[in-house]
């Protein structure tokens, strides 16, 4: 299937929600205030198109905002300079197509350009999200501390990936 990575506009909003709400259980909610606040303060916001719908998004946001993640401030308080990956969500209905690895191996094209390092993301561990570990795995993701979070409803893996310069 043909794929497009561009970068995400107003008009996204209501299918980013929508993706944002199906994977939900792994994610904290977004409503759209939150989403505008997000995109505006991204550094990278990009949507996979897929025959002219969008069916996966990553949004990561540089260090320096006063975002209320208690996963960004973690990192916030511990690095000086990342590039944190907010969320990323690939829609049901397309998982296994490789689109989060497309997502991925865009931003890190972005951060190497960008000289931005490193890579700040985390995932569940209790209960544990296993396709996202094996995935951050792969990557060369590595766990930098944990974190309970939802008032000890669920641990999360503080990860992080340091991202080499440009070949000249």
């Amino acid at each position: 299937m043909p794929q497009r990575i561009r970068d995400a506009t107003r008009v996204d909003f209501g299918r980013i929600l929508a993706l944002n709400l199906e994977s939900e259980h792994f994610l904290s909610p977004m409503d759209g205030e939150r989403l505008r606040y997000l995109d505006g303060h991204a550094a990278y916001h990009r949507v996979v198109v897929v025959d002219g719908e969008v069916v996966a998004f990553l949004l990561a946001l540089r260090e320096g905002l006063g975002y209320d993640s208690a996963n960004y401030r973690w990192f916030a308080e511990r690095y000086g300079s990342f590039l944190y990956v907010d969320r990323v969500v690939v829609a049901r209905s397309h998982q296994g197509e490789r689109l989060g690895a497309a997502l991925y191996d865009d931003l890190f094209a972005y951060a190497k350009d960008c000289g931005i390092s490193p890579i700040a993301c985390e995932f569940d561990v209790e209960p544990a999200n296993e396709a996202s570990r094996r995935f951050h795995t792969r990557y060369g993701f590595r766990e930098v501390g944990t974190q309970w979070l939802a008032g000890g409803a669920k641990r999360v893996s503080l990860q992080v990936m340091e991202v080499g310069p440009v070949p000249a």
